[in-house]
């Protein structure tokens, strides 16, 4: 055979070859090993999950299996006194552990009481960390385990840009075990840790994938432990935790590409792994959501939603939250005089009433962004949309989740925790620094944009 005819088989080879994704290699494609102006990778990280009834009872075992000598168990001044503390304790000194307790971790931690926790390990020989509560105790052993393995670190060094430094975790953590009291935060899962920064009077963080535990006992009994307003409001963080993560600027137009993969940053956008589990836990909200709040012995809701929050923590701890946690860091930060009811008798917004009380304004603005998805939220969440039009997927998305907040009882808007107008502009600054946040939304914002969403959140019914 001819070189010509050699060369003309082999073009026609290339043309007519299958072009599915299984046999569709071209040979005239060009690999370029340049790093792209987007990063078109995602990557799906995740703390070992275990769930079940009574599964507390194991975590000493776990400990004997890491072959721990020296335990800091963390938790807080409530959750110390109660059964899932004794359930933890009882199981380690079944297996000989030795440990020690700290139980002094704020509910919704700031520097301040971070630092007293990393003082706390730092005294102590530990070997393995143990978090026993809701996401403030959970962040804050990750804080104190972090400069315990640091213990020369700064504590700006790790606190998120532009408020700290935001390096890099390059050190060995020591093996922390979470097991969550509440169902909301989804810590148990990721690689974030969140406080008050008491100067800006904002919310802050830190965020790298060392953080996360490298177990998580789900024990659904500690459920039964939780307060109705407690369970009322770590529900709507699971339900923010979804609806953010579901609708989150895609991950292949997040930029740039990291140079290094171990530079790619824990909030990659939505993704298809992540969206699976945002679908889970609206369903889960839609059946089990009302049940569990007014349904204090509702073993199976409230079952239901402690898994529905460590799934949506699987699924934000990747793909990420975006505006209404960006706008809930600084409204929680800046609270007066606001009490809310099973959280003490000190001024505090809960974490997820400062999360959704923006939402109905968030969702309506992204819409535009991705109106299927927005539609496809309502639905999950039992909306009939058969006869919705996309230009309408905000309103009705926005509609969705005010019939959820007046059934649940929620709070009339930001005026109802304390704000008014003339609070915004400050509540704009505490948002501006939240940039590794508001990044991930679907569309960009200026700082107008955030003035009309905070405006428009005032009241709500």
């Amino acid at each position: 055979m001819g070189r010509k005819r050699v060369f003309d088989l082999l073009r026609t080879i290339n043309v007519a070859s299958c072009q599915c994704p299984a046999h569709g290699f071209r040979g005239n494609i060009h690999v370029s090993n340049a790093t792209p102006p987007k990063d078109n990778v995602f990557e799906f990280k995740c703390s070992t999950v275990r769930y079940g009834l009574g599964v507390t009872r194991e975590v000493g075992m776990d400990l004997v299996n890491l072959d721990a000598k020296n335990v800091c168990v963390m938790t807080d001044p409530n959750v110390v006194k109660m059964s899932p503390m004794k359930a933890v304790l009882d199981s380690l000194t079944r297996n000989g552990v030795n440990y020690k307790v700290y139980d002094k971790v704020r509910v919704e931690p700031t520097d301040t009481s971070f630092k007293d926790a990393v003082k706390f390990a730092k005294e102590g020989n530990f070997d393995s960390f143990v978090a026993i509560g809701g996401g403030s105790v959970m962040d804050t052993c990750k804080a104190a385990n972090l400069y315990y393995s640091d213990p020369d670190a700064d504590f700006l060094d790790y606190v998120n840009a532009p408020v700290g430094k935001g390096k890099a975790i390059n050190v060995q953590l020591k093996p922390m075990i979470a097991i969550p009291t509440t169902s909301g935060t989804g810590s148990e899962t990721t690689g974030v840790a969140i406080f008050d920064f008491e100067e800006l009077h904002a919310k802050t963080g830190i965020a790298h994938s060392a953080l996360r535990p490298i177990l998580a006992l789900i024990d659904p009994l500690h459920t039964l432990t939780m307060p109705s307003n407690v369970t009322n409001y770590s529900g709507f963080d699971i339900f923010c935790h979804s609806l953010e993560s579901f609708t989150a600027i895609p991950y292949t137009e997040r930029g740039p590409a990291p140079s290094n993969p171990s530079m790619r940053q824990a909030y990659q956008g939505s993704n298809p792994i992540a969206d699976v589990w945002a679908r889970f836990c609206l369903q889960t909200l839609r059946k089990y959501f009302a049940r569990s709040v007014f349904n204090a012995d509702d073993l199976e809701a409230r079952s239901s939603m402690h898994l529905a929050a460590t799934m949506a923590g699987v699924g934000i701890g990747n793909a990420g939250v975006h505006l209404c946690h960006g706008l809930a860091y600084p409204i929680a930060g800046g609270v007066k005089d606001f009490v809310a009811e099973d959280y003490g008798s000190n001024p505090l917004i809960p974490h997820g009433l400062s999360v959704v009380v923006t939402a109905p304004a968030v969702f309506k603005f992204t819409a535009p962004s991705d109106p299927d998805k927005h539609l496809e939220a309502a639905n999950l969440l039992g909306i009939d949309i058969s006869n919705a039009k996309k230009e309408d997927a905000g309103k009705i998305l926005s509609d969705t989740i005010l019939k959820y907040m007046d059934q649940m009882k929620i709070e009339n808007g930001l005026s109802a925790l304390g704000y008014t107008r003339d609070d915004i502009p400050n509540l704009v600054k505490g948002a501006l620094p939240q940039n590794r946040l508001l990044k991930i939304a679907p569309l960009p914002q200026t700082e107008e944009d955030l003035s009309k969403l905070l405006e428009d959140s005032l009241t709500v019914y």
